[in-house]
This record gives structure tokens, C-alpha cells and sequence, in this order.
């Protein structure tokens, strides 16, 4: 991994398959990358980590700027994982989000990584999903 991984904080020039790409391999699922543009596109911010030229990570947050926000899809390929980078990443969210609370939704097995930045487990979040059973096979909810 390069020592110089740089961060953007906008959308412009973003390859979303090269996007789409790592969304699965993180893995954290399929989008196409007309859907990850919208979602990215429509967020309150978003964060694009690149090494040289390549897409390497990437993450996007919603906020009311002023009480809460929740960060979602932050994500990496895999052998730029362990390494620093989504620490670096975060951090550099939550400094721009800027609210008193912030919620997100950890992939299974993860929960560790989002505890070492000061993240707690919640005991009263409620989903509702399209896909409930998809959901709970994936360790995300309870049915």
C-alpha cells in the first residue's frame, strides 16, 4: 500500500464500476453502479480514497449537520483492509460530520474496527428491509 493514499470528499470522476468493484470484493454485496452513483451522489458526504490512480476505498455518510448522522458502505479492497486505512477514513467522517451522534451499520465480524473508534452496539435499532430473510442470513438483523 502507498504510503500517499489520497482522500476526495466530492464526486467528480469517480469510475462507479471501478466503485461497484470494490463494494463486492470488500465484500459487502452487489450494487450496479448506476445505483451506488445515485446513492453516493444523493449523500451529505462522501469519501473517495485513492492510491495513485487507483479507487481503493470508499464511504458515504447521511447528516442533519447539526444533532445526527449515519455513516454507511464504508469499504475497501480487501488487501488494502487492516492496514489503516478505513481508521483514516472514518475519522476524517466524522471531523467533517461534525454532529454529537453518529450511528452506522457494521458488517458481522466487524464490530471490533468501529469499536476501537468509540462506536457502541445499540440495543433498540429497528430495521425494515425488502429483503428480511436475505437480512438476517447476513448476520445484519434478527427475525
Amino acid at each position: 500500500m502507498s504510503a500517499d493514499i489520497g482522500l476526495r470528499f466530492d464526486t467528480n470522476g469517480v469510475d462507479w464500476a471501478e466503485a461497484a468493484a470494490i463494494f463486492e470484493r470488500a465484500p459487502l454485496g452487489t450494487r450496479e453502479p448506476d445505483t451506488l452513483r445515485r446513492t453516493f451522489e444523493n449523500s451529505d458526504l462522501t469519501c473517495f480514497a485513492r492510491d495513485g490512480e487507483r479507487l481503493v476505498g470508499i464511504a458515504r455518510a447521511l447528516s442533519d449537520r447539526t444533532v445526527q448522522s449515519v455513516i454507511y458502505d464504508l469499504c475497501m479492497l480487501p488487501e488494502y483492509q487492516g492496514k489503516g486505512l478505513g481508521t483514516r477514513m472514518m475519522r476524517a467522517m466524522l471531523e467533517r460530520l461534525g454532529t454529537p451522534s453518529c450511528v452506522l451499520w457494521a458488517v458481522p465480524g466487524k464490530e471490533p474496527f468501529y469499536a476501537r473508534l468509540g462506536f457502541h452496539p445499540m440495543l433498540t435499532a429497528m430495521a425494515l428491509s425488502d429483503d428480511p430473510e436475505g437480512a438476517a442470513a447476513r448476520g445484519y438483523i434478527t427475525l
